[in-house]
This record gives C-alpha cells, structure tokens and sequence, in this order.
C-alpha cells in the first residue's frame, strides 16, 4: 500500500514539475527568441544608423552625436547579450534540474507496486507450504522418536529377561537329562 501511495505522489510531483518547469521554460524560450528578436532589430538599427552616420559625416557635431548614439546601442546590445546569455545559463540550469527529475522519477517508477506485491504473495505462499512441510516433518520425528524410545524400552526388558529365560532353558535341559 506505501509502495501505491509513493507511486502516486511521485506521478503527482512529476505531473507538477512538469506543469511548473514546462510554463517556466516556455515562457523563458520566448523570452530569448523576443530578445534575440531584439538584438536583431537593434543590430539592423545600429547598421541604419552607422549609414546615416557616414553620409552625415559633413558636420562634426552631427558626427559626435551620432557616435554618441552608436556607442550607446552598442552598450545596449551587448547587455542584452548579456542578458541573453544569461538567460540562456539559467535555461540549461532549469533544463538540468528537469533531466534530474526525470531520472528521479524513472527510478522510482522502477518499483513497479503491482509486481512487488506478487512476488510478497508468492512468498507468502511458498513460506506457508514450507511451514507445513515443516510440521509435518516434526511430527515424523517427534512420532519416529516416541517408537524408538518405545523400542529401546522393548530391547532393554527383552535383555533383561533373557539372563532368566538362559538359566530356566538349561534347568529344563538339566532335568530332561535327569529324567532322562
């Protein structure tokens, strides 16, 4: 019965794991396709802005500016990288700890209830054929005993008298030969 109720809770963690880290996971490769999405979209717009940048190189302010912003998206996608990767870390991390569950579950629906409990039932049966045999073995030997004791009795009685029965055949032969 423990077996069955470990079994259950064991498909209930699984079933709420799987539940909880799936969301989690799915909501977090959405995250990285948005971002990388992003990152595309900021690189297509650093490469805009780059062009823009060399035909309105005439004027020096123009220039500094844009530079200015050039440096800044710069930063920006590389902390989005950043954060990227970081999210990606954090993926293979929770990806881990799933592949672990799952191992964890796999041994543990190793112990298959219905198969454990024949095998306890079988056991039972042979323990209780054995204890029978066994009885009825003791019962042999208690029996076997008893008849030897017996018998030992019949033997010690049967030596006894046989001193006696000795003496009175040679006084019957004695007197046969008397009378004789």
């Amino acid at each position: 019965m423990l077996t069955a109720k470990n079994l259950e809770r064991v498909m209930e963690l699984e079933e709420k794991l799987r539940s909880e880290y799936q969301s989690q996971l799915d909501a977090k490769s959405a995250a990285i396709e948005g971002l990388e999405k992003k990152l595309e979209e900021q690189r297509g717009v650093i490469e805009k802005q780059l062009e823009q940048i060399t035909i309105l190189s005439a004027g020096a302010s123009d220039n500094k500016r844009i530079e200015q912003l050039n440096r800044e998206l710069t930063h920006r996608s590389e902390r989005l990288e950043e954060e990227v990767a970081s999210q990606k870390k954090r993926l293979k991390s929770l990806q881990k700890d799933l592949a672990e569950e799952r191992a964890l579950i796999k041994e543990l629906k190793r112990f298959d209830a219905v198969a454990l409990k024949k095998n306890l039932d079988a056991s039972k049966k042979k323990l209780v054929e054995k204890s029978a045999a066994a009885d009825l073995l003791q019962k042999s030997l208690n029996k076997s005993r008893a008849e030897n004791t017996e018998l030992q009795q019949k033997l010690k009685e049967l030596e006894e008298k046989l001193p006696q029965s000795e003496e009175a055949e040679e006084a019957e032969t004695e007197t046969e030969a008397a009378a004789a």
